[in-house]
């Protein structure tokens, strides 16, 4: 074996690297048992814990902080985690028509409202839409009569052309796309979400997952609020921190009276004092916390002065060392800062009757949007203004922003206003450069501080410049911000998942299970069948499973029960390419060779097979990633990276293993006594009955078909549209009594079902408000449900719940389909690069589609004769997929045999019938051991895999007992009767 240093080398390099991934996982999760244990079942002790860990070292050696491992680790899904999950979609109506300030004219409205209608069943993005639909309605229009505004003048001119115009609308879009999910997230940073994920989707959509959240109510609220942007006078810390001071007392003298119960004390504690002891007692505290936060970066006073000072034992006053080492006020409108989980509480403490009452009434105090890298966020003084006490300047009189570069290269931002706030701009920035210091304005989106620069110089003609420590990226964002005011594009709520924490854990529970069983059977049947060398391969297997986690936790990626089920479905793939190896070195060994030639040969000719039927496999695992969505794509990650590791293992480190075995002239077999002569000398009829196969397959397709046209398919709710609820009862209850109940009262197309194996819990299927989107449909639709489930005996608990608009259900089905075509066409056409035949590529393309008809005509045919759901959503999309891929993975290695025997038996008095059937015969011992271990992984994953992925692991299984059947009866006997000239 040439070059073992260097596969050693990368072998442990790539072990040390996993390791080292992986440990990230292993201490933050002792981090959270700690939390656990302290709070023993109190939540808000262990969310406590959790906070003030964050910025504490807690990996050995390396000393890397709690939220560095947090970061690192591997991270769940929300159907093993439990949380929320929303999909969000940006009005682009609302967009248009905000650009074209409201245009009353009739073909312009109606342009829009056909574009929304054809928008559910398309996937043109709706700006192309809207302008082909213009042209249709006034072919000689121009568009730009209604978007070259005031606003618009700088970029569309009065004879811009409609593709002009068209790239513009585009344009604007995207960035109303990226200012809402710059807005999104802030508010869920606010929210207070450990590791949310917010994803830009196809089109003009947002993911958002929130691990943990259950609260559906206020998070809908917080996600479909309008975007407020506002522009604010500050105060100068040195004239605000005095009010801090006496906060603090204030509060201190509170928390005192409660103890002593001793009203005077608070008396006395209010007084304000203005004079020069009382600024000597100021800068005394001063030099407290200086001192203090010395010791103790993480507070402002110590915990030992936390009962002393309550509120600046948290929030950290904006101080910097001045001459001789005393403490200085900063200058600016920041008054202070503190650690993200401080603020709530320093918020109760600011909102409070007390507090409130010793502040200037015209005070505002919020909360600066980034944070440092330890997560301490800056508090600033805003001044109200007006008798209405609010901002000097609201955001809708913004008409464009965008980055630029000051004269010396320096990243700013360049704004400009219309002309009522260029009026208005320009008083303001004359009151506040004339003032000394000057002032600062502080920019604010939904209460949060995006930015605050101080005001050199009066601003006329509506056109500033906005500079500071700016990176790029923060211009970028400070510009979508400040469009915000204007792009006027809401965003709205039409998909959404809530998974119940018991469930997740339910999830991990029955992964678990099925990932430790399915190993132990795997490993179990190796032994058995291949003795010594199965116990390598079992090595191999183990190894694998080693670097597929390390793997995962070094790209960050999110593990989801598809996942897992990628997971145990690679723990068979893995054992493919050993068979191959095994069967191939048994055969050599059977031509007489010695054991050490015959090892080198059998991993020598079976490369060929093991890299062609790995790379088609992989191919549909990429197809998948791109078609895919959420969980899909974390099951085509684990499938495409599972491959990758898989195929080191059982080429490398299976080979280095037996190199060791033979320079310690340890006995190696490869048998045992009663698997010696498995399918040995097999000689089955398979060319000669190929037509009784065709007729087989023929007569299950077209029953098939028929089913498909008049019974139909049980659709999922993502590919239907509607509401999902998981329901479970204390006791037994009866699907069809409660189908009975929520018909009446929801809809005729509710749909309810039993759940698992206990007989408690049911699914319930409902299309009830669902094209209703105003803000209380939900809340409708759930209390609707409630009162149905409240008449069924016994206690019921919602364990999970989702929500999918039609036109989410309308894109997943068109990406569906694509998906399926794709990736026949992409196999096919590799198929043809690699065996230069056209035969060969047609054969796998009808096995291809072959496989996929005959698992939907099983779906349509038994849909409600099965005790489990058969639903046709994005998961059986992933079984059909993963099932042409193992097809053409076993296609491949028949394919493989075939060529090689027909450049063996080339001669013209050869039939090549007899040789194909001979080359079929030969290797079926490795096609029916491969389709056994894959089987054996499936039917663990079946019945230990849980109940949400049930019918997904069914399609894969009888998907993959269909390609084996295809790869030797249909796929052979294509190539056959469409190629008897060319095979001779």
């Amino acid at each position: 074996m040439q070059g073992k240093g260097i596969i050693k080398f990368f072998a442990i390099l790539l072990a040390v690297v996993c390791l080292y991934q992986l440990s990230f996982t292993f201490v933050a999760q002792k981090v959270k048992r700690d939390a656990k244990e302290y709070a023993k079942g109190n939540m808000a002790k262990e969310r406590g814990y959790l906070d003030s860990m964050a910025t504490q070292p807690v990996y050995p050696v390396l000393k890397h902080t709690y939220q560095y491992c947090l970061d690192k680790e591997i991270a769940l899904g929300l159907d093993l985690k439990g949380g929320m999950d929303v999909t969000m979609q940006i009005s682009l109506v609302e967009l248009v028509k905000s650009l074209s300030n409201n245009n009353p004219d009739v073909a312009f409205n109606q342009a829009l409202s056909n574009a929304s209608a054809i928008a559910k069943n398309s996937t043109a993005d709706y700006i192309t839409l809207f302008v082909q639909e213009y042209e249709k309605l006034v072919p000689n229009a121009k568009l730009a009569a209604i978007f070259s505004t005031k606003e618009n003048q700088d970029h569309i001119k009065f004879n811009a052309t409609n593709n002009e115009v068209q790239a513009y609308l585009q344009d604007q879009a995207k960035v109303a796309i990226i200012q809402a999910k710059t807005v999104l997230t802030t508010r869920i940073d606010q929210f207070g979400v450990t590791q949310p994920n917010i994803q830009l989707q196809q089109g003009n959509r947002i993911l958002i997952e929130l691990p943990g959240v259950f609260d559906k109510e206020r998070v809908d609220k917080l996600l479909q609020g309008s975007a407020n942007l506002e522009f604010y006078e500050t105060y100068e810390n040195a004239d605000f921190y005095q009010f801090l001071m006496n906060a603090d007392k204030i509060l201190a003298a509170k928390a005192k009276a409660a103890k002593t119960d001793t009203t005077a004390k608070v008396a006395a504690a209010t007084g304000t004092k203005t004079d020069t002891a009382a600024k000597s007692n100021a800068l005394s505290l001063l030099n407290k916390v200086k001192k203090s936060a010395d010791k103790d970066s993480t507070s402002a006073l110590g915990k030992n002065q936390a009962s002393q000072n309550p509120l600046l034992s948290l929030l950290h006053l904006s101080i910097y060392p001045g001459q001789n080492n005393q403490p200085q006020l900063g200058t600016g409108p920041v008054v202070g800062q503190a650690l993200q989980k401080d603020t709530a509480k320093i918020n109760a403490f600011l909102n409070s009757p007390e507090v409130k009452s010793s502040m200037p009434r015209n005070a505002k105090l919020l909360w600066g949007v980034k944070g440092s890298e330890k997560k301490v966020f800056e508090l600033y003084a805003v001044k109200l203004s007006g008798s209405e006490n609010g901002p000097v300047l609201s955001g809708d009189v913004i008409s464009d922003a965008g980055p630029s570069t000051d004269e010396k290269g320096n990243p700013e931002v360049r704004m400009v206003m219309n002309s009522e706030g260029a009026t208005k701009w320009r008083r303001v920035t004359a009151e506040a450069a004339a003032k000394e210091p000057k002032k600062a304005i502080a920019i604010v989106l939904d209460d949060n501080v995006y930015s605050a620069p101080t005001v050199q110089n009066e601003i006329s003609g509506g056109i500033s410049s906005i500079s500071g420590s700016f990176t790029i990226d923060d211009t970028k964002d400070l510009a979508n911000v400040l469009k915000s005011g204007r792009l006027k594009a809401p965003a709205h709520i039409i998909g959404e998942e809530i998974v119940g924490a018991s469930l997740g854990q339910e999830a991990i529970s029955d992964g678990l299970t099925s990932s430790l069983v399915g190993l132990l059977v795997v490993l179990v049947f190796m032994v058995l069948y291949y003795n010594r060398a199965g116990t390598v391969a079992c090595v191999a297997v183990v190894v694998n499973v080693f670097f597929l986690m390390g793997v995962l936790a070094s790209l960050h990626a999110v593990l989801t029960l598809e996942g897992i089920a990628g997971i145990v479905l690679t723990l068979g793939i893995a054992v493919d390419a050993n068979v191959l190896i095994y069967e191939r070195i048994r055969e050599e060994l059977d031509h007489g060779k010695s054991l050490r030639i015959a090892i080198a040969d059998g991993f020598k000719h079976a490369l060929s097979s093991i890299l062609d039927s790995n790379i088609s496999t992989f191919l549909t695992g990429l197809i998948l990633y791109i078609f895919g969505s959420g969980p899909i794509r974390g099951f085509a990650t684990t499938l495409m990276i599972g491959i990758v590791t898989s195929l080191f293992c059982s080429l490398l480190i299976s080979r280095l293993i037996f190199e060791w075995l033979l320079k310690r002239d340890k006995p190696i077999k490869f048998s045992n006594p009663w698997s010696s002569h498995t399918f040995k000398n097999a000689n089955f009829a398979f060319v000669k009955n190929r037509f009784k196969f065709y007729i087989f397959s023929g007569v299950f397709i077209l029953i098939g078909i028929v089913s498909m046209a008049t019974r139909g398919f049980n659709y999922g709710v993502d590919f239907r549209g509607g509401r999902t609820f998981i329901v479970r009862y204390d006791q037994p209850v009866s699907s069809e009594k409660v189908n009975d109940v929520l018909v009446n009262m929801m809809s005729k197309e509710t749909i309810v079902k039993t759940y698992g194996t206990s007989g408690q819990q049911v699914s319930i299927t409902t299309t009830y408000l669902i094209d209703d989107n105003s803000d209380g449909a939900d809340a409708k639709a759930q209390a609707k449900l409630n009162e149905g489930l409240s008449q069924i005996p016994g206690k019921f608990q919602i364990m999970s719940q989702q929500k999918v608009g039609p036109t989410i259900a309308s894109d997943l089905k068109s990406s569906a389909v694509y998906a399926v075509l794709f990736a026949i066409i992409i196999i096919s056409i590799y198929i043809l690069v690699r065996f230069r035949k056209w035969q060969f590529s047609l054969g796998a393309m009808i096995a291809t589609a072959h496989d996929a008809l005959l698992v939907l005509s099983f779906f349509s045919i038994f849909k409600d004769m099965l005790p489990f759901s058969l639903d046709i959503d994005q998961k059986f999309i992933a079984a059909i997929l993963t099932v042409i891929g193992y097809s053409i993975n076993d296609t491949v290695v028949v394919f493989d045999r075939i060529r090689e025997f027909l450049n063996l038996h080339h001669a013209k008095t050869d039939n090549p019938k007899e040789v194909i059937n001979q080359a079929i015969n030969s290797t079926l011992s490795r096609t029916i051991i491969t389709a056994l271990t894959v089987v054996f992984v499936l039917i663990v994953l079946f019945i230990f895999g849980g109940d949400v992925i049930r019918g997904f692991s069914f399609a894969l299984l009888i998907g993959v007992c269909f390609g084996t059947y295809s790869s030797i009866c249909v796929a052979t006997p294509v190539i056959i009767d469409f190629g008897k000239k060319d095979l001779r």
